[in-house]
């Protein structure tokens, strides 16, 4: 699979040939100002949760693009209520299903979430993809939670997409425990850097995941990997 990193919670993966993009906030990100959000490709656009650092950029990339939002029931309708956005498919907790991609389950995640606009964004969660090129979780923003334990009884995972920026989500430290309960030796770092309250120190952090036998990647805003 091919991971892009586009800054703070937003990447895309590619499988079975589709563009899976994720939490969309690229305009607003001063990290990420060489980004043409309008290059942005997505057959897809999945949303963890209503906070405008991750669903900024969702109505302009979707229009562009025709993608299909994915998310809870209450952000779905949103798109569909305040920007006449009609594609999309709403989802909730531990609910599954096959897209033409794999498999998506919407699974617990433990933080806030409320809209731009102040509307009530529904409880926030994180998703877990299986497809016939490999499976991955991507937690959200969210704190660690023993939920976490339940991830690797429903697939194993080639990689994991985790918060590390700490303040508002977990921090290095507890990304390290989540990643023993998900049981995955390979991480990719997001929500970090982005803000003052988030910064990380790259190499300590790269250093934690591997004292515990973990890899810790993070791509450059832009950057293209192989997972």
């Amino acid at each position: 699979m091919k991971f892009t990193y586009y800054g703070h919670a937003c990447f895309s993966v590619q499988i079975a040939g589709k563009n899976i993009l994720f939490d969309p906030f690229i305009t607003g990100n001063e990290l990420a100002k060489h980004i043409d959000v309008n290059q942005v490709k997505a057959d897809y656009i999945l949303i963890s949760h209503g906070h405008a650092d991750h669903v900024a950029d969702a109505p302009a990339i979707a229009r562009n693009t025709q993608a299909t939002i994915v998310s809870n029931y209450e952000i779905v309708s949103w798109f569909g209520d305040k920007h006449g956005y009609p594609k999309g498919h709403p989802m909730n907790h531990g609910g599954g299903w096959n897209f033409n991609f794999g498999k998506v389950k919407y699974v617990n995640a433990v933080h806030s979430s409320v809209l731009p606009d102040g509307t009530y964004g529904g409880n926030p969660g994180g998703f877990l993809l299986q497809s016939a090129e490999g499976n991955f979780y991507y937690a959200g923003d969210t704190a660690l939670t023993w939920d976490m334990k339940l991830i690797p009884i429903f697939a194993g995972l080639q990689f994991a997409v985790l918060p590390i920026g700490n303040n508002f989500t977990m921090g290095i430290d507890d990304a390290v425990i989540a990643s023993e309960f998900i049981e995955c030796e390979t991480i990719i770092g997001v929500h970090y850097d982005t803000f003052g309250y988030i910064k990380i120190d790259h190499q300590q952090a790269i250093q934690k995941f591997a004292e515990r036998g973990r890899q810790l990647l993070l791509p450059k805003i832009g950057q293209t990997i192989e997972v």
